[in-house]
């Protein structure tokens, strides 16, 4: 027989706001983080508002007229949260597993340096450029490097007991400012095979545009809610507490709401005027009237906006590949922490070593695993990186590291292991490259920047520290 958890007597002596959380089960320190994120957007909103009005210059297209919260930006910011996301999945686990990889920002350089080197110097005059195979080539071998040196890195950590900060400190010196530099002389290595620049989603090739980003977006809220009714199947199935009937339907509308919401901000930003005479001209497509140009080439703009001219040539970008990606990786590893043995013994181990080995648990090669994923991880970054950048360079990865493991930290992930989301490290690192890209709209200098970035990581594990002090 099924229980409807609204109905029970310890729900009826709490408060309002305590049985809305019960009945949703949603997370109150996500909610706590979103609405964090949004107070921060709106900050800076207001900030560069305020910077337009003390300069004299006229507001932005923003919310409040600053630049902060206009499609343009939130998109980049969509785009450039992306690496940090995608790694901050793998630190949840190596967190949780009572291990700390500070090697990440170098496994990126030298990951992306050796998959460029191979692009450029070897694959290209050997099979021509532009073949199809050189990307194909150069993501494979770049995977493989850093599941090696993931591993690596694990082995040195579980079965020679070095511990993981010394080991992982040792990285970060040696892979991506030594082997890294090495490997490229300390040149820029670019540009990069075309087709492989797709992964970065700096070209129109990368953008999914505005049909495919709604239809994306359709099934993402089909699939939220056959996912949340399934779960009610379920639940009946084996006789488990349900969720009341109105929670649910909140829990699928919301969701809805945030994906629609986002895709109409991603559907809003056209391409620059620039990039759409480009491509005009490239494809051989008609460019309406409109003003011209230093070289008499009519483009789309009036001022600083752009506007739709005759015909209203106009191409909206949509969901670029890098946050799909991201995105794919988030439900991967979501996937692998909560519903396989692997990610079942990864939180039992950070809960109690001791009592995990003698349950029967390899945690050594548990060790040397999530370290190869946190390499893996750390080589798709890499990808998404030097692609959107078009080249490698031995500065790629640096600050990574204090990025990701701030993402994972902001998320809830606690450093004294067991405990951590994947959803929540993501929305650390949207979090942390919110910060990072309002102080760059108001030019701050980077010293100011880092200082603020190191506070926030402070004072998220301060925060941190008193919820599990609450919590006992």
């Amino acid at each position: 027989m099924t229980t409807d958890t609204s109905s029970s007597p310890a729900m009826a002596r709490e408060g309002p706001i305590t049985r809305f959380f019960r009945a949703t089960e949603i997370d109150a320190r996500v909610v706590g983080m979103i609405a964090a994120i949004l107070g921060v957007w709106f900050i800076f909103e207001i900030l560069t508002a305020l910077q337009l009005w003390m300069q004299e210059r006229p507001f932005n297209e923003g919310l409040l007229g600053g630049s902060f919260l206009m499609p343009r930006n939130l998109w980049t910011l969509l785009v450039q949260t992306a690496s940090i996301a995608i790694m901050a999945t793998g630190m949840v686990l190596v967190i949780v597993m009572r291990h700390i990889d500070l090697s990440v920002g170098g496994i990126l350089t030298l990951v992306a340096t050796i998959s460029a080197v191979l692009q450029v110097q070897y694959l290209g005059p050997a099979l021509g450029v532009g073949h199809w195979s050189i990307w194909i080539i150069a993501t494979i071998v770049a995977l493989g490097v850093g599941i090696l040196i993931g591993a690596f890195n694990g082995y040195l950590t579980a079965y020679l007991a070095i511990p993981s900060f010394i080991v992982t400190l040792g990285g970060l010196i040696a892979y991506g400012r030594g082997i890294g530099f090495y490997i490229s002389d300390g040149v820029t290595i670019a540009p990069l095979d075309k087709t492989f620049k797709i992964v970065g989603g700096g070209v129109p090739d990368s953008w999914l545009g505005p049909t495919w980003s709604w239809s994306l977006a359709a099934i993402a809220c089909a699939a939220v809610a056959w996912s949340i009714t399934n779960g009610r199947t379920q639940r009946k199935r084996f006789n488990f507490a349900l969720r009341p009937l109105w929670a649910e339907i909140l829990l699928v509308l919301l969701a809805a709401a945030a994906i629609l919401g986002i895709t109409l901000i991603v559907n809003s930003y056209p391409w620059p005027p620039k990039l759409i005479e480009q491509y005009a001209l490239l494809n051989q497509i008609p460019i309406p009237a409109g003003v011209e140009d230093k070289s008499g080439q009519a483009i789309c703009m009036a001022g600083e906006k752009v506007v739709r001219c005759a015909e209203g040539l106009i191409f909206y970008t949509g969901y670029a590949v890098p946050v799909l990606i991201a995105l794919a990786v988030g439900l991967v590893m979501t996937f692998i922490a909560s519903r396989t043995q692997f990610g079942r013994y990864v939180f039992a181990i950070g809960g109690n070593p001791e009592a995990a080995e003698l349950a029967g648990i390899n945690t050594r090669m548990m060790t040397v695993k999530v370290f190869a994923l946190m390499g893996l991880l750390a080589a798709i970054s890499a990808i998404v990186s030097s692609a959107r950048l078009d080249a490698a360079t031995v500065s790629l990865g640096d600050l990574n590291e204090l990025y990701v493991i701030a993402a994972a930290v902001i998320g809830g992930t606690s450093l004294a292991g067991g405990l951590g989301t994947i959803y929540g490290a993501m929305l650390g690192a949207l979090m942390m490259q919110s910060i990072s890209s309002g102080m760059q709209l108001l030019n701050l200098p980077s010293s100011w920047q880092n200082i603020i970035v190191g506070s926030v990581l402070v004072f998220a594990v301060f925060v941190d520290q008193v919820y599990r002090r609450r919590v006992k």
